[in-house]
């Protein structure tokens, strides 16, 4: 259960429910993931001049050219990810202002993410703090390379969308581990594209269409 310190949380459960009877009409079916959805405080993961807007099923801005995703890709991502069943160990490729993570830290044992965007980490660090989630460990640095120390993992899982999936980030999957990303085609379209790690291979299923922001290199001061 999520500690939500600003007390809005009982004012925004009707908001919520609505969120959740959205995300079940359009397809989300695994009652852990919505009840995940319904318990974390989306409204303190976003600008606060937006967060009368928080329970509504869109992306919105969280500085810094990025957004958080829309709440029924967030729900799709994570269905995907533990569709054959419960996992330990996440890793998540771009934290942003951390709801994804908060997300799945009411789902999985314990969630590693990186940041490229300093600013962001550090907030995301702070927020999830004030929430009473202590699951989660963050990193500040470039996502495509993964953290080697931690896996491998049971589930990785990415939130902005690279040309290619970097071959770091598959080979740190544990045997039967997934992995979930957007991938940009050469035409510029993008796909939620799950890895499924076999003994040999890695088998690749195109889920739905997405649009995400680009993937970048590098890590910001």
């Amino acid at each position: 259960m999520v500690n939500d310190p600003s007390g809005a949380g009982l004012t925004s459960r009707r908001a919520r429910d609505r969120l959740v009877r959205i995300l079940e009409q359009q397809g989300i079916r695994d009652r852990r993931v919505l009840e995940a959805i319904r318990s974390v405080p989306r409204h303190l993961f976003v600008e606060e001049a937006l967060s009368h807007r928080a329970y509504e099923n869109i992306a919105l801005p969280i500085g810094h050219r990025q957004t958080i995703s829309q709440p029924f890709i967030v729900a799709r991502m994570t269905e995907a990810l533990l569709e054959a069943g419960p996992m330990s160990t996440v890793l998540e490729i771009g934290t942003g202002s951390g709801y994804q993570a908060a997300v799945l830290a009411q789902l999985v044992d314990r969630v590693f993410s990186i940041e490229r965007i300093q600013a962001l980490s550090r907030s995301a660090r702070e927020l999830l703090s004030r929430l009473g989630i202590n699951n989660v460990n963050l990193r500040h640095g470039d996502g495509a390379e993964g953290w080697p120390e931690r896996a491998p993992y049971d589930g990785i899982i990415l939130t902005a969308a690279p040309r290619d999936v970097p071959e770091t980030l598959l080979t740190q999957l544990a045997p039967g581990g997934r992995l979930v990303a957007p991938v940009e085609g050469p035409d510029g379209r993008q796909q939620l594209v799950r890895y499924t790690r076999t003994d040999d291979a890695y088998v690749r299923d195109i889920l739905d269409a997405v649009m995400f922001v680009p993937m970048l290199s590098g890590a910001e001061q």
